[in-house]
């Protein structure tokens, strides 16, 4: 969970220096597929359900 967290505001990070500053169109583009790739994998996490855990 701290994993998608992380990479959900480096995308947000990214994505807005990208549309701020003048020139930096491949920063966007790279936000956006990091954001696309943090999202397809917390959907697989979910989908997954949550893993197994010993009993102590």
């Amino acid at each position: 969970m701290v994993l998608f967290l992380i990479l959900l505001l480096l995308a947000i990070v990214l994505g807005v220096i990208g549309a701020v500053a003048h020139g930096l169109l491949p920063l966007l583009i790279i936000a956006i597929a990091l954001l696309v790739a943090d999202l397809t994998y917390a959907a697989l996490r979910l989908r997954r359900g949550p893993g197994r855990h010993a009993l102590r």
